[in-house]
């Protein structure tokens, strides 16, 4: 008895937390690795809390704005533009969206509700325990959360990097103080990035309105991400669509064994020794005889794993098997959340040494899920190129815990085995050994300048078990010249023909490898943006196996951004860096802020002149039919003014069947099924409800039991 007055006298002594979590399975997880939604851990006791993503949302322009500026701030006319970002409040409200499952109409009040009661049950602190995200949301949604309740006591961080029991232990061990969100350096760039997507809102007014002037009614959504992505598709498609294949024919010798000897191509449009006709070229064969093939030169070389993946060069690898970024981002969120995979918005392609020590017991078991050779994976020891102590979560790779058979993750989505088996082949390959190969040069005796270069296999090591350099190559004819034939002692001289190479048709990979190379958002930003403008009625591209198309609206938005700051990659890259400045006090909120209104005044006017050659580029805009409004009747119903459809399936009701209706009468008419088949249609009018609305309409009697 003494000892557990003890425990309780204890118990009320230690600080006591409220932990909130982002979303019920980062809930659940925390559950797990505390020991239960509430009890003591450390030096203190908590109960766990979770929000459901973001539960608050930034108001309307005009509802947050002063009485006298609301009528300009709702206005898309042009003539508003740009706004004075001084005049907003920031406020936010709660935010409102339909439920798939049932149709309902549901508000994340009550949800805020209910942790603002919560908050007032005796707590020392709220510990921020959301997604220790590189971009800020999860300091941002949790800050959303905790103005919303109107929080004034001390706010803790516990920066996790996976969801693991050792992961989240960790964390709750290293909690750090955040009271101060402006001191916060995660939550100010969260805000700042907030505030300029909002802002940048205006360049979609823009370009809408403009469009609509143009006869083009589609809603032309610009952006950071999108607007690069966009005009970039547009671009290339334009440039298929304008390529003319142009051929020419050169000399080029060959040996027995099919090795080619050509001439190294300098810069610039003009080759000499390239012509536009056959017949030139063969006046040019003629100088040339057989000669003895010389100087064959072999060096050992080695080459090391690729780099591990980051969600856009997974996404990549995965599109042209049918998998679109949306299903991969989607999958992917699931199988993370069930720990089978690490963290998915990562911006690592390496992993710590800690990480790597973590998943090092378990490589012969996912070896075995994936169909490994464990033999292969004997470079046990940390790759300096892969493994370095800078880093947060680390590169996307396997979780802590282990599938039974790859095909079992389909529960998740249906690229669950595929994403693992990529995740997990790239990850074993850098612990097999280089390859290793010989690098053969070689020339001509009688014309030097003719060369060839080859790579012969020697040791194929990490390519057996994984090589993710050749699948996230884009260009086909990237491919390693590679053949395990010997030189021949001559070679002979034959006319080649070429041509310019036609542009690439847009992909995932394509795309993905050029928002890389420009260093233009994170792996996870890309795959989410591309996700985002390839889904719904309102979609701008098309992804199929990984062939990305434009929509009507992709046309027109594409179009509308040619020549703006909004669709450079530099600026676009520029803008990224400035978030992370503002994370890092170098640059203040302002400063960000007072950019967006820097490309609105820019971009506005290459915007209104892009407008004018829509329907140059374009055509004439596509006619939309009109929609047929159904009229609608007022009456008394049951002591109650309804309103509803005159029309039912084709037939308008009689002012007598209407009278009849009102008064709570059947009717009966003939009407036409689906197959078209004629029936009379017996009913009344009643309330109904669809998709959780209700509504008053004619009701059909339901049919009678045989």
């Amino acid at each position: 008895m003494k000892d557990k007055n003890t425990r309780k006298t204890l118990k009320k002594l230690m600080t006591n937390y409220l932990i909130l979590t982002e979303k019920p399975s980062a809930a659940a997880n925390f559950t797990k690795a505390l020991g239960g939604k509430t009890g003591v851990f450390n030096d203190f006791t908590y109960k766990i809390a979770n929000l459901r993503g973001h539960v608050m949302t930034l108001k309307d322009p005009e509802a947050m704005v002063a009485e006298e500026l609301k009528k300009q701030y709702k206005s898309w006319l042009v003539k508003h533009l740009p706004w004075n970002l001084s005049d907003f409040s920031w406020a936010r409200t709660y935010i409102r969206q339909r439920n798939m499952r049932t149709g309902k109409v549901e508000s994340t009040k009550k949800l805020i509700d209910d942790l603002k009661k919560e908050s007032k049950s005796g707590y020392d602190a709220i510990v921020i325990a959301t997604d220790t995200d590189p971009s800020g949301e999860g300091e941002l949604l949790a800050w959303e959360a905790l103005d919303a309740i109107g929080w004034r006591g001390q706010v803790l961080r516990a920066n996790f990097m996976d969801e693991s029991i050792s992961g989240i232990q960790k964390a709750m061990h290293q909690l750090r103080d955040v009271s101060d969100k402006m001191a916060d350096g995660e939550y100010v760039k969260g805000e700042s990035r907030n505030r300029w997507d909002f802002a940048s809102m205006q360049l979609t007014r823009i370009a809408t309105t403009a469009a609509k002037k143009a006869g083009f009614k589609v809603v032309a959504r610009e952006g950071r991400l999108k607007s690069v992505i966009i005009w970039r598709v547009y671009q290339q498609l334009d440039a298929i669509k304008n390529y003319v294949k142009t051929p020419y024919f050169e000399v080029k010798f060959k040996d027995p064994a099919e090795h080619v000897f050509g001439r190294v191509t300098p810069q610039g449009d003009v080759i000499p020794w390239r012509f536009a006709t056959k017949e030139e070229a063969e006046i040019d064969f003629i100088q040339y005889h057989k000669t003895d093939v010389i100087n064959e030169k072999h060096q050992t070389r080695t080459q090391a794993p690729g780099k591990l993946l980051d969600l856009a060069g997974l996404a990549s690898i995965l599109a042209p098997r049918g998998f679109s970024s949306k299903e991969v981002l989607s999958t992917y969120q699931k199988m993370y959340e069930a720990q089978i995979v690490s963290y998915p918005r990562t911006e690592d392609k390496t992993v710590t040494p800690e990480q790597f020590n973590e998943l090092l017991p378990l490589i012969d078991q996912i070896a075995d899920v994936v169909g490994v050779d464990k033999m292969l994976l004997t470079h046990r020891s940390p790759r300096t190129t892969h493994v370095k102590s800078q880093g947060a979560h680390g590169a996307n790779r396997p979780g802590e815990n282990l599938p039974k058979t790859t095909q079992s993750l389909v529960k998740f989505g249906a690229s669950g085995p595929a994403i693992y088996e990529v995740l997990a082949k790239n990850y074993l390959a850098m612990l097999a050994e280089d390859y290793v190969y010989d690098h053969v040069t070689a020339n001509l005796k009688d014309y030097p300048e003719f060369k060839t270069a080859f790579n012969r296999p020697l040791k194929m090591n990490f390519k057996l078990v994984y090589d993710s350099q050749k699948a996230i190559k884009v260009e086909e004819e990237e491919e390693e010249n590679s053949t395990a034939s010997q030189l021949g002692p001559q070679a002979t001289p034959y006319l080649h023909e070429g041509a310019n190479p036609k542009p690439q048709t847009p992909t995932t990979k394509w795309i993905m490898a050029f928002l890389e190379k420009h260093n233009v958002g994170t792996g996870a930003t890309r795959v989410s943006t591309l996700s985002e403008m390839s889904r719904g009625i309102k979609a701008m591209l098309t992804e199929t196996r990984g062939k990305l198309g434009l929509t009507e609206t992709g046309q027109v938005s594409a179009i509308m951004v040619k020549d703006t700051w909004i669709a450079s990659p530099k600026i676009t890259k520029r803008l990224f860096e400035m978030m992370d400045q503002v994370g890092q006090f170098d640059m203040t909120m302002d400063q960000v802020l007072d950019s967006v209104t820097k490309v609105v005044e820019h971009d506005m006017p290459i915007m209104l002149d892009n407008a004018e050659q829509l329907e140059t580029l374009l055509g004439k805009p596509k006619q939309v039919p009109k929609k047929k409004v159904t009229e609608k009747m007022t009456g008394l119903f049951k002591g109650e003014e309804i309103t509803f459809a005159r029309e039912w399936s084709g037939h308008i009701f009689t002012d007598d069947e209407l009278t009849k209706m009102l008064n709570g009468a059947e009717i009966s008419f003939q009407s036409k099924s689906k197959r078209g088949k004629i029936y009379t249609a017996t009913g009344k009018l009643a309330k109904q409800t669809f998709k959780g609305s209700t509504f008053y309409g004619f009701k059909l009697n339901p049919k009678a039991k045989k």
